[in-house]
Protein backbone atom coordinates (compact mmCIF):
# COMPACT_ATOMS: atom_id res chain seq x y z
CA UNK A 1 0.00 0.00 0.00
CA UNK A 2 1.34 3.50 -0.68
CA UNK A 3 1.55 6.29 1.86
CA UNK A 4 -1.89 9.13 1.66
CA UNK A 5 1.09 11.75 0.83
CA UNK A 6 1.76 9.34 -2.05
CA UNK A 7 -1.89 9.33 -3.30
CA UNK A 8 -2.42 13.69 -3.98
CA UNK A 9 -1.31 12.97 -7.50
CA UNK A 10 -2.57 9.73 -8.38
CA UNK A 11 -5.65 9.84 -10.51
CA UNK A 12 -8.98 9.38 -9.40
CA UNK A 13 -9.43 6.07 -12.34
CA UNK A 14 -6.08 4.66 -10.32
CA UNK A 15 -7.68 5.70 -7.17
CA UNK A 16 -10.63 3.45 -7.94
CA UNK A 17 -8.85 0.66 -9.14
CA UNK A 18 -6.66 0.21 -6.30
CA UNK A 19 -9.81 1.01 -3.61
CA UNK A 20 -11.43 -2.21 -5.59
CA UNK A 21 -8.52 -4.22 -4.58
CA UNK A 22 -8.30 -3.66 -1.27
CA UNK A 23 -6.12 -0.45 -0.36
CA UNK A 24 -7.69 1.39 2.07
CA UNK A 25 -5.57 4.72 1.99
CA UNK A 26 -6.79 4.90 -1.58
CA UNK A 27 -10.49 5.36 -0.22
CA UNK A 28 -9.17 8.32 1.85
CA UNK A 29 -7.65 9.74 -0.42
CA UNK A 30 -11.25 9.57 -2.73
CA UNK A 31 -12.94 10.57 0.41
CA UNK A 32 -10.53 13.34 1.02
CA UNK A 33 -10.94 14.59 -1.96
CA UNK A 34 -14.56 14.48 -3.05
CA UNK A 35 -16.49 14.10 0.04
CA UNK A 36 -16.34 17.83 1.12
CA UNK A 37 -17.72 18.92 -2.54
CA UNK A 38 -20.46 16.36 -1.69
CA UNK A 39 -21.47 17.84 1.14
CA UNK A 40 -21.71 21.38 0.02
CA UNK A 41 -23.65 20.65 -2.67
CA UNK A 42 -26.03 18.77 -0.80
CA UNK A 43 -26.52 20.87 1.77
CA UNK A 44 -27.02 23.82 -0.47
CA UNK A 45 -30.15 21.55 -2.11
CA UNK A 46 -31.27 20.66 1.71
CA UNK A 47 -30.82 23.16 3.70
CA UNK A 48 -30.52 20.79 6.41
CA UNK A 49 -26.92 20.00 7.47
CA UNK A 50 -28.31 16.41 9.05
CA UNK A 51 -29.81 15.32 5.90
CA UNK A 52 -26.86 16.76 3.48
CA UNK A 53 -24.85 14.76 5.52
CA UNK A 54 -26.88 11.35 4.98
CA UNK A 55 -26.36 12.21 1.13
CA UNK A 56 -22.71 12.74 1.43
CA UNK A 57 -22.10 9.62 3.11
CA UNK A 58 -24.46 7.12 1.01
CA UNK A 59 -23.12 8.89 -2.04
CA UNK A 60 -19.71 7.97 -0.89
CA UNK A 61 -21.22 4.27 -0.07
CA UNK A 62 -22.28 3.91 -3.25
CA UNK A 63 -19.24 5.05 -4.60
CA UNK A 64 -17.31 2.13 -2.92
CA UNK A 65 -20.02 -0.78 -4.01
CA UNK A 66 -19.29 0.23 -7.69
CA UNK A 67 -15.60 0.28 -7.38
CA UNK A 68 -14.89 -3.12 -8.49
CA UNK A 69 -17.17 -2.24 -11.46
CA UNK A 70 -15.76 1.00 -12.27
CA UNK A 71 -14.87 1.36 -16.05
CA UNK A 72 -12.37 3.83 -16.50
CA UNK A 73 -12.49 6.79 -18.76
CA UNK A 74 -16.64 6.66 -18.89
CA UNK A 75 -16.93 8.97 -15.94
CA UNK A 76 -15.49 11.19 -13.90
CA UNK A 77 -15.24 10.41 -10.05
CA UNK A 78 -16.24 13.83 -9.55
CA UNK A 79 -19.04 13.95 -12.02
CA UNK A 80 -20.52 10.25 -11.17
CA UNK A 81 -20.72 11.43 -7.63
CA UNK A 82 -22.57 14.92 -8.18
CA UNK A 83 -25.12 12.98 -10.07
CA UNK A 84 -25.40 10.44 -7.39
CA UNK A 85 -25.94 13.08 -4.53
CA UNK A 86 -28.16 15.94 -6.53
CA UNK A 87 -30.09 12.70 -7.44
CA UNK A 88 -30.60 11.51 -3.90
CA UNK A 89 -31.15 15.49 -2.71
CA UNK A 90 -33.80 15.73 -5.22
CA UNK A 91 -35.07 12.57 -3.82
CA UNK A 92 -35.42 13.96 -1.20
CA UNK A 93 -37.29 17.45 -2.16
CA UNK A 94 -39.63 16.17 -3.63
CA UNK A 95 -40.88 13.74 -0.96
CA UNK A 96 -40.71 16.64 1.13
CA UNK A 97 -43.14 18.78 -1.69
CA UNK A 98 -45.89 18.99 1.19
CA UNK A 99 -43.00 21.16 3.33
CA UNK A 100 -42.41 24.80 2.93
CA UNK A 101 -38.59 24.31 1.90
CA UNK A 102 -38.62 28.16 3.54
CA UNK A 103 -39.79 26.77 6.71
CA UNK A 104 -37.12 24.94 7.19
CA UNK A 105 -34.07 26.61 9.63
CA UNK A 106 -31.27 27.16 7.98
CA UNK A 107 -28.44 25.03 9.98
CA UNK A 108 -25.84 26.99 11.85
CA UNK A 109 -22.31 26.63 10.52
CA UNK A 110 -19.65 27.55 12.72
CA UNK A 111 -17.07 28.90 9.96
CA UNK A 112 -18.05 31.66 7.83
CA UNK A 113 -18.75 30.47 4.42
CA UNK A 114 -17.05 31.90 0.76
CA UNK A 115 -20.75 33.92 0.09
CA UNK A 116 -20.70 34.82 3.53
CA UNK A 117 -17.28 36.62 3.19
CA UNK A 118 -18.03 37.92 -0.06
CA UNK A 119 -21.66 39.56 0.42
CA UNK A 120 -23.42 41.40 2.86
CA UNK A 121 -25.57 38.85 5.18
CA UNK A 122 -29.02 40.19 3.54
CA UNK A 123 -27.87 39.39 -0.29
CA UNK A 124 -26.89 36.30 1.04
CA UNK A 125 -30.60 35.75 2.29
CA UNK A 126 -32.15 37.10 -0.12
CA UNK A 127 -30.30 34.97 -3.03
CA UNK A 128 -31.04 31.57 -0.60
CA UNK A 129 -34.64 32.85 -0.42
CA UNK A 130 -35.13 33.41 -4.15
CA UNK A 131 -33.39 30.20 -4.99
CA UNK A 132 -35.71 28.11 -3.05
CA UNK A 133 -38.08 29.21 -5.19
CA UNK A 134 -36.79 27.71 -8.28
CA UNK A 135 -38.00 24.50 -9.06
CA UNK A 136 -35.31 21.38 -8.14
CA UNK A 137 -33.91 20.89 -11.51
CA UNK A 138 -33.37 24.70 -11.94
CA UNK A 139 -32.02 24.99 -8.94
CA UNK A 140 -29.77 22.11 -9.20
CA UNK A 141 -28.27 23.39 -12.60
CA UNK A 142 -28.30 26.78 -11.61
CA UNK A 143 -26.25 25.61 -8.37
CA UNK A 144 -23.84 23.25 -10.20
CA UNK A 145 -22.82 25.97 -12.65
CA UNK A 146 -23.31 29.54 -11.02
CA UNK A 147 -22.22 28.54 -7.10
CA UNK A 148 -20.02 25.34 -7.92
CA UNK A 149 -18.75 26.46 -11.03
CA UNK A 150 -18.89 23.21 -13.01
CA UNK A 151 -18.85 23.37 -16.92
CA UNK A 152 -22.40 22.10 -19.06
CA UNK A 153 -20.99 19.29 -20.38
CA UNK A 154 -20.33 18.28 -16.68
CA UNK A 155 -23.76 19.14 -15.48
CA UNK A 156 -25.04 17.74 -18.78
CA UNK A 157 -24.22 14.60 -17.43
CA UNK A 158 -24.61 14.92 -13.89
CA UNK A 159 -28.00 15.68 -14.30
CA UNK A 160 -28.38 13.13 -17.64
CA UNK A 161 -29.56 15.90 -19.93
CA UNK A 162 -28.55 17.49 -22.90
CA UNK A 163 -26.11 20.72 -22.93
CA UNK A 164 -28.91 22.51 -24.57
CA UNK A 165 -31.75 21.58 -21.33
CA UNK A 166 -28.65 22.80 -18.94
CA UNK A 167 -28.24 25.85 -21.02
CA UNK A 168 -32.22 26.18 -21.04
CA UNK A 169 -32.32 25.21 -17.19
CA UNK A 170 -29.83 28.14 -16.08
CA UNK A 171 -30.88 30.80 -18.39
CA UNK A 172 -34.81 30.42 -16.87
CA UNK A 173 -33.28 29.62 -13.55
CA UNK A 174 -31.30 33.32 -13.70
CA UNK A 175 -34.52 35.17 -15.39
CA UNK A 176 -36.45 33.51 -12.13
CA UNK A 177 -33.71 34.79 -9.85
CA UNK A 178 -33.67 38.24 -11.50
CA UNK A 179 -37.16 38.55 -11.37
CA UNK A 180 -37.71 37.26 -7.80
CA UNK A 181 -34.63 39.96 -6.75
CA UNK A 182 -35.57 43.17 -8.87
CA UNK A 183 -37.80 44.57 -6.37
CA UNK A 184 -35.06 44.36 -3.47
CA UNK A 185 -32.15 46.34 -5.65
CA UNK A 186 -32.25 48.96 -3.41
CA UNK A 187 -33.09 47.00 -0.14
CA UNK A 188 -29.92 44.86 -1.11
CA UNK A 189 -27.94 48.09 -1.74
CA UNK A 190 -27.48 47.28 -5.69
CA UNK A 191 -28.73 50.42 -7.01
Amino acid sequence: MMAYDAMNDVDDDVLMVLYANGDQEAARALTYRHAPRVLVLSRRMLRDMAEAEDVAQEAMLRLWKIAPNWRQGEAKVSTWLYRVASNLCMDRLRKKSGTNLDDIPEPADDKPSVEATMLSKDRVTALEQAMQQLPVRQKLAVTLRHIDELSNPQIAQIMDISVEAVESLTARGKRTLAGLLLGQKEKLGLE
